[in-house]
């Protein structure tokens, strides 16, 4: 940016300086005549504006706004005097002209600049009626609907709407995400000689070896594949296991995503009751016998919604469990990277500890780094891996190769290991203060595990409450939380709710936020009267 030159320089394109500013106002009445003083005026100030809050955005913005002064097919001012006018480096106007471009409103030529687009014509209304035939009469013949309920996914994936504090999100909050680190790791990457290159169907070696080594055992690279993220590893470990209309156990509660995938994939989730200490073996053993599964779903470490960890007792009865009744278990070991400042050792992951090939073992980076950075893994013995990793081929063909060369290098850096102490730290005080306002705002709700891993906690409420009711009241008071009917396979046995503390932006949220929560909570106490 510089300082706004002599107004004898103000180049003479048809684009105005600042949104609503006419054609005559920069060139004066007359097409041909010299700058006005208010020109003049304008363009000093949109200059000063440029400098002090420039992005490509604004610029985007500015041009996007004026570009109804154009005809289609008509050509914009060239890149070298959008430049000189907005004082904005070549590298902005660029990136402004390619935003409007995938926007579909300019047109660039090589050579011969920017245009307008043709406005694109709307598509003519079909009948799209018989759809719904078609999409449900497959039920009958597979004996499971395969109809998607995507709402458990996208409480985690959706904005709240502004002045809402995000306590339903399920994903580091930007002040918690390693972006320098993400940022120098992908500017590393793109220098990788071939780092555009096809990349092995597998995965990079080096990034399979490093997956490897953080399962342990005798888990080698050779029995890992490198996914788009763990919820594609699931969907590709569920639709390798089990067939259409196959019962799947799960735990219960659970993750409503993996809850959506199975029924997605036309399986049937039969719930398995998890406590403190993880799966019930018992009830495992039960379940097995009673629906002839061969597939369970589990998350050891940390379980969502609950956070309990498998206790040191129930994991070899689990692995011994499955083994008799030949099934497999997913190992769905999603926040590993996220334990606790005060969580001690952590156990080992189940595959570490699987000889037999039980167990298919599912991680990943997602959840401790960026929702955006969409790295996973998924690692198996025997021949199930070629199944896996048939299905992860013609579903996806490969990862994109930046993406694993950004992995890399951000987790050979040492920025990763920082960034890993810094989060365990940050969760711990963010866990802690969350549990005691809520001790102190809402005793009448129960904390029945303080996890020391995760981002969440799972409360239960008394009984009779209705949990819709006490979300709708929470969201008009300013707070989003998530109900705990969707972590249920069938019958939920009472109403929770689970509410998070890492998609907000300070600790000062996490207080606002439960303040607002009682708020709801007093309006819809279960004795009180609702309001006509």
């Amino acid at each position: 940016m510089t300082t706004p030159r002599a107004a004898s320089r103000v180049p003479r394109t048809r684009l105005g300086p600042a949104a609503g500013t006419s054609v005559g106002d920069v060139r004066g009445e007359g097409a041909g005549g010299p700058p006005t003083a208010i020109a003049i005026c304008s363009v000093a100030l949109f200059s000063a504006f440029m400098q002090h809050g420039s992005s490509v955005e604004e610029l985007a913005k500015q041009l996007r706004s004026e570009l109804n002064r154009y005809s289609e097919h008509e050509k914009l001012p060239s890149s070298r005097a959008l430049v000189e006018r907005f004082r904005v480096s070549p590298v902005t106007v660029s990136r402004a002209l390619a935003q409007l471009a995938a926007e579909g409103l300019v047109v660039t030529r090589p050579g011969a600049g920017a245009f307008k687009a043709a406005a694109r014509a709307a598509a003519p209304a079909g009948d799209t009626s018989w759809q719904e035939v078609a999409l449900s009469a497959e039920g009958a013949v597979e004996g499971v609907p395969r109809a998607v309920d995507a709402s458990g996914v996208l409480v985690t994936l959706a904005a709240p709407p502004p002045g809402v504090i995000e306590f339903n999100g399920g994903y580091l909050h930007e002040v918690l995400q390693p972006g320098a680190a993400l940022a120098a790791a992908l500017a590393r990457a793109g220098r990788r000689p071939g780092a555009w290159a096809r990349p092995p169907v597998d995965g990079l070696p080096e990034l399979r070896e490093w997956f490897a080594r953080g399962i342990g055992g005798a888990v080698t690279d050779a029995e890992v594949l490198i996914t788009s993220g763990g919820q594609s590893a699931l969907v590709t470990a569920l639709r390798a296991l089990a067939p259409v209309g196959a019962p799947v156990l799960v735990e219960s509660p659970t993750y409503p995503g993996m809850l959506a995938i199975a029924r997605a994939a036309g399986l049937r989730p039969v719930p398995v009751p998890v406590d403190r200490d993880g799966v019930r073996p018992d009830l495992l053993d039960q379940a097995f016998r009673a629906t002839g599964a061969r597939v369970f779903v589990c998350q050891p470490l940390f379980q969502n919604p609950t956070g309990a960890v498998l206790a040191p007792a129930r994991r070899p009865e689990v692995l011994r469990i499955a083994r008799a009744a030949g099934a497999f278990v997913i190992e769905d070991d999603f926040v590993r990277r996220l334990a606790h400042e005060d969580a001690g050792p952590l156990p080992r992951p189940l595959a570490a500890d699987d000889a037999d090939g039980v167990v298919v073992h599912v991680s990943s980076l997602t959840k401790a780094t960026s929702p955006s950075l969409r790295i996973g893994a998924l690692a198996a013995r025997g021949p199930v891996l070629e199944r896996l990793r048939a299905i992860q081929v013609v579903d996806h063909l490969f990862v994109p190769r930046p993406l694993q060369e950004a992995t890399l290098e951000l987790v050979g850096s040492p920025a990763w290991p920082r960034h890993l102490r810094t989060v365990a730290g940050e969760l711990r005080r963010r866990r802690d203060l969350m549990a005691a306002a809520v001790a102190e705002r809402l005793p009448d709700l129960a904390l029945p595990h303080i996890p020391a891993g995760g981002y969440h906690l799972w409360a239960r409420l008394p009984d009779g409450t209705d949990e819709r009711q006490l979300v709708t009241a929470a969201l008009r008071e300013g707070v989003a939380v998530a109900p705990g009917r969707p972590y249920f396979a069938a019958e939920p046995p009472a109403p929770y709710l689970r509410f998070g503390f890492v998609a907000v932006a300070s600790t000062a949220e996490i207080t606002e936020g439960v303040r607002r929560l009682a708020a709801a909570w007093d309006e819809r106490k279960p004795d009180r009267p609702n309001p006509a």
